[in-house]
């Protein structure tokens, strides 16, 4: 269309504000053709639900199933190091269809039902009081490096059942494999140091849960090993996949649920006024408003029509939760930040069989961060005339995010 740059995904002022994009996308073309990444792009509420729900026809293991390049573009001496690329997501859980992807999430799904995940609210509690004791006296912080960064990896690690010394090393790597959906031509190169040194410092881990097996989240995926479910390969990557998407997603719950309070006074009144009672609702609608995930890909198994279109067998297709999150057909002011918002059936974390896995950990993350900032930082403010966003097609992931407090 006359009026759609194709390859505007990347265009540093959607990356910067995607909604306006997305809301022409969904009112001009809601299936669209996107010539540069030879992709469908879906931004329509009820065309996203149907296919999240019709997943026999939309296949996630696209990694494995597609054999075209990266776009972006990477450099050219790095391409060889796509197809280690591949291997390595190829094993992910999510990267799965049925029959593999029930098998893997049957091993995994008792301990990240929402009754288990509660049973951590304690711990995220105590960690985020710890952190906003490091940086209340100073008066000023970046929300991102000094809350929402270490945050899920103190998380995280306690899951896994590894030393707390050893929380900079994975945080470290977490930030390296966050390249796996970024932009740069350059992005191959930190991101496979990411994978060999998540795979390097996770092997001797799992060697020892295999024989010594605990209550962490290793020995879970070691158990799936000694039944047959997980090789050796499969269990070292989903290990490393707790690691990246559990960091990713809850940090940008964490740092884009802060900014639209700060830019909403409104709603940070309500939300102070009753921090306790008012968290729940609250994470909710910073799930809808701003999501950690943009846009999530599959490939189509067959030919399918949808919205007047044909999608055909072995297309791709990225559908876009953020703008199914503001579609009005769906919401009721869907621009408008409200925390009591009622109902809220957003999908920032899918649905159906791939429905997020930590989807319960990220909330419990994501309300105590917001009633500990309300409790003890009332008077927070914005410290930045200007803010950027790592150029992700999946991710909306600030770079950084400065406040300050009397």
């Amino acid at each position: 269309m006359a009026d759609i740059d194709l390859d505007a995904l990347f265009a540093p002022d959607v990356i910067q504000d995607p909604y306006p994009f997305f809301a022409r996308l969904r009112s001009c073309d809601p299936v669209h053709w996107n010539e540069p990444f030879q992709l469908w792009v879906v931004t329509r509420y009820d065309d996203v639900v149907w296919m999240i729900r019709n997943h026999e026809l939309f296949s996630s293991a696209v990694i494995r199933n597609d054999r075209r390049p990266p776009h972006p573009p990477v450099d050219p001496e790095d391409a060889p190091l796509f197809d280690d690329v591949r291997a390595f997501r190829a094993d992910q859980l999510v990267e799965q269809d049925r029959p593999a992807h029930l098998a893997m999430r049957g091993v995994v799904h008792e301990y990240f039902t929402p009754a288990a995940m509660e049973s951590w609210r304690p711990f995220v509690r105590a960690a985020v009081a710890e952190l906003l004791d490091g940086a209340e006296p100073r008066g000023r912080m970046d929300v991102l490096t000094e809350l929402a960064a270490p945050l899920p990896v103190r998380v995280i690690t306690r899951m896994m059942g590894v030393p707390e010394e050893d929380r900079e090393l994975l945080r470290d790597l977490a930030d390296k494999l966050l390249y796996i959906n970024r932009g740069e031509p350059y992005r191959l190169r930190p991101l496979m140091d990411g994978i060999r040194g998540m795979m390097e410092y996770v092997s001797p881990l799992v060697d020892r849960r295999i024989g010594q097996p605990g209550d962490d989240f290793i020995s879970v995926l070691a158990a799936g090993e000694r039944t047959g479910v997980f090789d050796r390969h499969q269990v070292l990557v989903n290990t490393a996949l707790l690691l990246f998407a559990g960091h990713e997603t809850t940090m940008n719950l964490i740092c884009n649920g802060t900014l639209a309070f700060l830019r909403h006074p409104g709603e940070w009144a309500r939300l102070r006024a009753d921090p306790a009672r008012a968290a729940r609702l609250a994470t909710e609608e910073c799930l809808r408003f701003d999501p950690p995930v943009k846009s999530t890909q599959r490939i189509a198994t067959t030919d399918v029509t949808l919205g007047g279109k044909t999608i055909r067998r072995g297309d791709r297709i990225r559908w876009i939760m953020a703008a199914a999150n503001r579609d009005p057909a769906a919401f009721s002011h869907p621009d408008v930040f409200d925390i009591t918002r009622q109902p809220n059936p957003h999908v920032a974390f899918g649905a159906g069989v791939h429905y997020c896995l930590g989807s319960a950990l990220a909330r419990i993350e994501g309300q105590e961060v917001f009633r500990a900032l309300a409790e003890r930082l009332p008077e927070i403010e914005l410290e930045a005339n200007a803010l950027e966003y790592q150029p992700s097609v999946q991710f909306r992931s600030l770079k950084s995010l400065p406040v300050r407090w009397r």
